[in-house]
């Protein structure tokens, strides 16, 4: 089992920056692709970014040039760092972590952003 915390969610002012943070627990060699997910009030989860091993990200495009995902292997955590946020970023955003050896995809409880205009 793998138990994932966020932190780092709160409310920020338009063209401001936040840096979402993602501590991983227990079975932490078995975690291969972490990413972030969103959840706008009304709407469906969606991907924002995804990194994997190596290394190589993937962002939605709404997020390209603005978010970067990293991952620091030895303290087992993955961060977001957002910036020129905009409203339409307000969200529970999500950590994911993907089982290397089965289909299994770890969830974190989730962090709200609050994006004011």
């Amino acid at each position: 089992q793998v138990q994932l915390v966020e932190s780092g969610g709160g409310l920020v002012q338009a063209g401001g920056s936040r840096r979402l943070s993602c501590a991983a627990s227990g079975s932490i060699g078995t975690i291969g692709d972490m990413g972030w997910y969103r959840q706008a009030p009304g709407k469906q989860r969606e991907l924002v970014a995804i990194i994997i091993p190596s290394g190589r990200t993937t962002y939605v495009d709404s997020v390209k040039g603005r978010f970067t995902i990293s991952r620091d292997n030895a303290e087992n955590t993955v961060y977001l760092q957002m910036n020129s946020l905009k409203p339409d970023d307000t969200a529970v955003y999500y950590c994911a972590a993907d089982s290397l050896y089965d289909s299994r995809r770890y969830w974190g409880q989730g962090t709200q952003v609050t994006v004011s205009s």
